[in-house]
């Protein structure tokens, strides 16, 4: 594995603080800004992230996203970064 590919432990501890009507969204936010910090992409739109990983997220619905997830990250040569589940 080098610098263009990652597996990282994102926690979401912080979904818990926002109204239970807006948790899944704020979980994909946590996870932008985390990629974004630890992957160094100044743009949010530079990050794409895989729909496994969103229905992952919203898999008990919006008021109940999980606490941390494991996700690869993939930097191509463009500056695009792609956020998937470790798993797959």
């Amino acid at each position: 594995m080098d610098d263009n590919e990652r597996i990282m432990n994102i926690p979401l501890r912080d979904t818990k603080s926002v109204p239970r009507s807006k948790r899944a969204n704020r979980a994909i936010k946590e996870i932008r800004e985390y990629i974004a910090r630890h992957m160094k992409v100044d743009d949010d739109e530079l990050i794409w992230i895989d729909t496994a990983l969103n229905e992952k997220i919203w898999s008990r619905g919006i008021q109940k996203p999980p606490s941390k997830i494991t996700v690869k990250a993939v930097r191509f040569e463009d500056g695009l970064v792609e956020v998937s589940l470790a798993g797959e």
